[in-house]
C-alpha cells in the first residue's frame, strides 16, 4: 500500500514544489484569516473554481458552498459565531501529499482547529500554482465539528476507570448494571433508535460514549438479523478496508469480501462490546409526537407484550433502500400456478433444483438470485429485463470507487477527504471512472450485449455508485452471474417481448410459452419515505418528503440532520456512511439534549 502511495507521489512530483512547505505556509495564512474573522483575506485563498463543504462547524448543517460569492455570504452570517481559533496541523500527523485529482496537481492536507463548541477537523485540496507554488489556491475544503466540549467520547485517555465494581462503590456487578441499564425499568430513554442494523447500532455506540441514554429497537430476534436473514450467498461488494466500524475495526484476518452472516455476527458482537442498549423481538406499533411536551410516545410489542416508552428524540434507521418489498402487478401473474416470491424471501436455490425459474429484475439482487439458482442446478434460469442495467466488474472497476482506502492512510483521514468531495466534482470523477470502465470491461460488456442483455452507465454516464447515492437501482457489480448470462446458463427475456403470465409460465408476444415453476421478484423495495408512512402516518411522511438522494443544493435529503418533523431524525447508509455521519448526528442530538447552540 505504501509503495503505491510513493509511486503516485513520484508520478506527480513537480520540480520546485515542496508540498509540506507550501501547505505549512497556506495553513499559517489561512488559519490567521479565520481567527481574525477577516472574510476578504479568507476569500483571497480560494481559486476561481472552488468549493467549501461544511459539517456543523459554520452552519449547523451540511452545505456545499460553490464559488466565492456563496462562501462570502455564509462567512458573513456564521463565521463570528463559530469562533474558530488555533488552526494547526492535524494531530494524527498525516503529511501533506502531492497528488493528481481531476487532472490537476493538488496538495492534500489535514488540519485541526478549536471551535466555540469543541474541537474541529478539516482537510483541503490546494490547486498548485506551478509558477508560484506559495500562491496556490484552494480548490475545495472541508470543515467539521468533531467533538463537543464536556461531551467528548469516553475513549482512550477519557475511558472509564471501572473501579466501582471492584471497590464496591455500588452493590451491583458489571453484568447486573448492564441488565438494569438495558431494561429501562427505572427510566425512559433520551433517544430511541428504530432498527438494529449496522447504522442503528453504530449510532447507539456513538451516543453511549457521549453520555446519551439511548435505546435501539429491533423487530427481529437477534441483532444483525437484517443481514443474517437475507439470501445465503450474499456478500458485501466493497472491500473490508473501507467498511470498518468506529472504535472496533475488523480484525486483520477478516476476508476482503465479507459474507452477510459474518457481518451479522460482527454487528451483534459489536453491540455487546460497545454496551449498546438493544431490545430485540420488539415491533413498533405507533409513534406520536406531542407538540406541547416536545416528546415522542412510542407504543410497541416486546416479546408479545405491549408497552409504552417516551423519549425526546426518535431516530428511524430502517434502511435507506426501504424494507417494504416492491411487488409490481405483472400481467396475468394471478393465473400462474407456480410459486411467486420476492427476493427478500428467497434464501437458497437448493429448493429449486431441476425447476424452471424466472428472476424479474436485473439489479444486484436479481443477479445474485439467478446465480444461486444456476449453482444449485435449476433446470432453466431466465432473467426478465425491463430497461438497460449498469454492469461493472468487481475488479478493477467497482473497487476503484474505494481505492483511496487502500492508500495506507488512517481511515479517519480518508473519511474526511472522501467526504470533502463536492457533488459537481463527484459527478466528473464518476464519469471519468465509467469511461475507464468502458475500456477495462469491454469484453464483459460486449459479451453481455451479444447475449441480449442491455447495458449502460446511467442516464448521464456517472455509473453505479452515483445511482446508489441518488437512490436509484438498476446496477450490478459482477461477481459471476455475467459470465453465466454470456454462456447462456441464464437466459434473457425482455419485458417488451412479453405478453402475460399463464398457468404454466410466461407467454411471449410471439406465442411462445416459457414453462416456469418459480418467479422471483427481484424488484427492490419501496423507499424509506413509504416506511415512514407506515410508522409515522401520512402527515409526517409527506412533511418529510423524499429520503436519500441529493436535493437542489447537493445535500443528501433528510439524512443525519434535522428534518421537517421536530425531534425526528433519519440514520442510515452503507457502513462507510454510518461510520462517518453517525458522529455528526450524535453531536446534534447531544447538543440538543444539553441545550447547546451555535
Amino acid at each position: 500500500m505504501n509503495g503505491q502511495v510513493q509511486k503516485d507521489n513520484k508520478a506527480f512530483k513537480l520540480e520546485g514544489v515542496d508540498e509540506e512547505a507550501v501547505f505549512a505556509s497556506w495553513l499559517e495564512g489561512f488559519g490567521a484569516a479565520l481567527e481574525n474573522k477577516n472574510i476578504e483575506a479568507i476569500i483571497s485563498y480560494f481559486d476561481d473554481n472552488c468549493y467549501w463543504k461544511d459539517i456543523l462547524a459554520l452552519t449547523w448543517d451540511y452545505p456545499t458552498l460553490t464559488g466565492t460569492d456563496q462562501i462570502r455570504s455564509v462567512l458573513e452570517e456564521h463565521l463570528a459565531k463559530a469562533e474558530i481559533t488555533n488552526v494547526r496541523h492535524a494531530k494524527r500527523g498525516q503529511k501533506p501529499r502531492l497528488v493528481k485529482r481531476s487532472a490537476k496537481p493538488i496538495i492534500e492536507g489535514y488540519f485541526d482547529f478549536d471551535h466555540k463548541l469543541g474541537q474541529g477537523e478539516g482537510c483541503v485540496r490546494i490547486h498548485v500554482n506551478q509558477e508560484d507554488p506559495f500562491n496556490s489556491k484552494i480548490w475545495n475544503i472541508l470543515t467539521t465539528l468533531q467533538e463537543l466540549t464536556g461531551h467528548e467520547e469516553t475513549i482512550d485517555d477519557r475511558r472509564p476507570v471501572g473501579d466501582e465494581f471492584s471497590q464496591y462503590k455500588i452493590k451491583e456487578n458489571w453484568k447486573q448494571m448492564r441488565d438494569i441499564r438495558r431494561s429501562f425499568s427505572d427510566r425512559d430513554p433520551e433517544v430511541v433508535i428504530l432498527g438494529a442494523g449496522h447504522a442503528g447500532v453504530i449510532l447507539g455506540a456513538r451516543l453511549g460514549l457521549m453520555g446519551v441514554d439511548a435505546l435501539v429497537l429491533e423487530k427481529q430476534g437477534r441483532i444483525g438479523d437484517t443481514w443474517r436473514n437475507r439470501y445465503h450467498s450474499l456478500t458485501l461488494h466493497n472491500e473490508v478496508v473501507g467498511n470498518h466500524m468506529p472504535f472496533i475495526p475488523f480484525p486483520p484476518s477478516f476476508p476482503v469480501w465479507l459474507s452477510k452472516d459474518k457481518l451479522a455476527n460482527w454487528i451483534e458482537s459489536y453491540a455487546d462490546s460497545m454496551e449498546v442498549n438493544v431490545w430485540t423481538s420488539t415491533k413498533l406499533l405507533a409513534a406520536t409526537f406531542d407538540e406541547q411536551e416536545k416528546r415522542w410516545t412510542l407504543k410497541m410489542e416486546k416479546n408479545g407484550v405491549e408497552q409504552e416508552l417516551s423519549c425526546k428524540h426518535f431516530v428511524v434507521s430502517t434502511g435507506v433502500s426501504g424494507s417494504i418489498p416492491k411487488i409490481p402487478k405483472l400481467p396475468g401473474i394471478e393465473n400462474f400456478k407456480g410459486k411467486v416470491i420476492h427476493s427478500n424471501d428467497f434464501t437458497t436455490g437448493a429448493e429449486y433444483k431441476g425447476k424452471n425459474c424466472l428472476v424479474v429484475g436485473t439489479g444486484n439482487s436479481g443477479h445474485d438470485v439467478a446465480q444461486d439458482l444456476v449453482v444449485n442446478e435449476a433446470n432453466h434460469v431466465y432473467m426478465s429485463q425491463r430497461s438497460p442495467t449498469c454492469v461493472v466488474s468487481l475488479e478493477p472497476t467497482a473497487t476503484n470507487v474505494f481505492r483511496i482506502y487502500r492508500e495506507g492512510i488512517a481511515v479517519e483521514d480518508i473519511d474526511l477527504m472522501s467526504t470533502s468531495i463536492p457533488y459537481p466534482v463527484l459527478e466528473d470523477t464518476y464519469k471519468w471512472m465509467m469511461k475507464r470502465a468502458a475500456v477495462n470491461d469491454k469484453e464483459l460488456i460486449d459479451g453481455l450485449n451479444a447475449a441480449g442483455f442491455e447495458t449502460y452507465y446511467g442516464e448521464d454516464g456517472t455509473g453505479f455508485h452515483m445511482m446508489y447515492l441518488r437512490g436509484e437501482g438498476g446496477y450490478y457489480i459482477d461477481v459471476g452471474c455475467s459470465q453465466m448470462i454470456i454462456d447462456g446458463r441464464v437466459k434473457i427475456t425482455h419485458t417488451r417481448d412479453q405478453d402475460q403470465f399463464v398457468a404454466e409460465g410466461l407467454r411471449l408476444k410471439d406465442g411462445t410459452i416459457i414453462p416456469l415453476d418459480l418467479v422471483v421478484m427481484a424488484t427492490g423495495f419501496n423507499n424509506m419515505q413509504e416506511n415512514n408512512r407506515r410508522i409515522l402516518g401520512d402527515d409526517v411522511a409527506d412533511r418529510l418528503g423524499p429520503i436519500w438522494g441529493f436535493d437542489e443544493h447537493h445535500m443528501m435529503r433528510n439524512m443525519w440532520k434535522k428534518t421537517a418533523q421536530e425531534n425526528l431524525w433519519i440514520m442510515g447508509g452503507a457502513l462507510i456512511d454510518a461510520r462517518i455521519f453517525s458522529r455528526f448526528l450524535a453531536i446534534q442530538l447531544t447538543a440538543d439534549l444539553n441545550e447547546i447552540k451555535l
